[in-house]
């Protein structure tokens, strides 16, 4: 088995429509630039249209490299933890999901990790552009922490995450939320506006 490297990226900044916007689309060209020195041979996207949308700038800067939609990337809740488990504060947030939500997250999360998270027959590197929870699940998975931790860890519009599988190691974690390819004025977008420095 040979090294997977994965780098991760939550989509560029999106409307209230799910379409990029201005910043969003030179957040995802700079992205690109960034990646274009890298030996990537696949750009694997959400198929919801700001995902795609950001995949398809990324790829401008990767001649020959497919932009591939892989639906294990769709925004998802991957985990819905027990009252007992999560701070007060995010108890809110999971009002109204049921039983059947709550499988179905935990079924989507499984298939990602599955589909990703692991060597790969041949040295690989592969570029995943997706959503916040599931930057923050895998992020979590390579960590070996408890599934509630994905919580609270956010994902900046484009930020980059780099994550390395080797066989018979655990999973390296290179980068976390890299915003050195984006100008001071397009940082920042896609967090909570207690979380900005």
């Amino acid at each position: 088995m040979a090294t997977r490297h994965l780098y991760l990226a939550r989509h560029g900044e999106a409307d209230a429509f799910g379409e990029l916007t201005d910043v969003g689309h030179r957040q995802t060209g700079l992205l690109g630039e960034r990646l274009a020195r890298l030996p990537v041979v696949a750009v694997w996207h959400s198929p919801l249209p700001r995902a795609a949308a950001s995949a398809r700038v990324i790829g401008e800067h990767l001649p020959d490299v497919p932009v591939v939609e892989a639906a294990e990337l769709v925004d998802h809740v991957p985990y819905i933890p027990a009252a007992t488990d999560m701070p007060p504060a995010w108890a809110g947030f999971f009002d109204g999901f049921d039983d059947a939500e709550r499988a179905s997250g935990e079924r989507l999360a499984a298939a990602l990790v599955d589909r990703f998270a692991k060597p790969a027959e041949t040295e690989t590197h592969e570029v995943l552009v997706t959503h916040a929870f599931q930057v923050a699940w895998l992020l979590r998975h390579a960590l070996d922490a408890p599934p509630a931790r994905w919580l609270g860890l956010n994902s900046g519009n484009t930020a980059l995450t780099a994550i390395e599988y080797r066989d018979g190691l655990p999973p390296t974690v290179v980068l976390f939320n890299d915003m050195g390819h984006l100008p001071q004025d397009l940082r920042w977008t896609g967090f909570p506006p207690s979380a900005l420095p």
